[in-house]
């Protein structure tokens, strides 16, 4: 049965799910992520982000915080390699992933740096996120909240990078702005706003990237 056949047996969906039908049926993405054995198409934003500022290396320590359904620590873990070391965490289960650690933990708790430097082996390299709260529908609910989880994610890159390490969260609309993009430039030394390509057109999503880490103020 082709594309077009697919959406129009889709009698009784909500306008909102036809379209997100539609989208995941013409997105070359969501086709290339199955073809891949990707878990979702979020793992080419990475690779993308990956290939402009070369942000996973061969040996590296990764922090993949939201991690569930994982596209993002698949990633990670083919670009560090066996030398390397990913961990994921997330406050949702996720299904295992080849020479990827889990820890099914709250990023707020107390123990979480602990847990994940000892996870780690050392101090991370690299923190990911691309956590977002679910939608609204109403685009400056829907900033506040996804800012909130990126500063909880940002706080928590802070206790666990290495000085020279790097930091990539998602925000959306305009992107980190005031006390919170002045908290990331007093801890980083570059610090740019990028929507990749796999980032759809329609999405307001960015991602802050922030490299060379200047280290714990004590």
């Amino acid at each position: 049965m082709n594309n077009e056949k697919r959406v129009k047996n889709t009698r009784g969906r909500t306008v909102s799910s036809k379209r997100w039908l539609e989208r995941q049926l013409n997105d070359p993405y969501v086709a290339q992520a199955k073809q891949k054995g990707y878990r979702s198409r979020a793992a080419f934003k990475l690779k993308e982000l990956d290939e402009k500022f070369r942000l996973l290396r061969r040996g590296g320590r990764i922090l993949d915080l939201g991690a569930a359904p994982g596209g993002w620590s698949q990633v990670a873990r083919e670009r560090v390699g066996d030398d390397g070391k990913v961990v994921g965490a997330d406050i949702l289960e996720m299904e295992p992933i080849p020479g990827v650690e889990f820890l099914h933990l709250d990023m707020l708790a107390e123990e979480a740096p602990g847990l994940i430097k000892a996870a780690l082996g050392g101090e991370a390299d690299l923190v990911l996120t691309d956590m977002a709260a679910p939608t609204t529908g109403h685009r400056a609910t829907d900033h506040i909240r996804t800012l909130a989880l990126f500063e909880a994610a940002l706080d928590l890159a802070i206790e666990v990078l290495r000085p020279g390490g790097g930091f990539v969260g998602k925000v959306f609309q305009g992107g980190a702005t005031g006390d919170v993009l002045n908290t990331v430039k007093k801890h980083f030394s570059d610090v740019k706003h990028v929507k990749p390509p796999a980032s759809r057109k329609e999405s307001v999503e960015l991602y802050l990237v922030a490299l060379g880490f200047k280290g714990r103020k004590e």
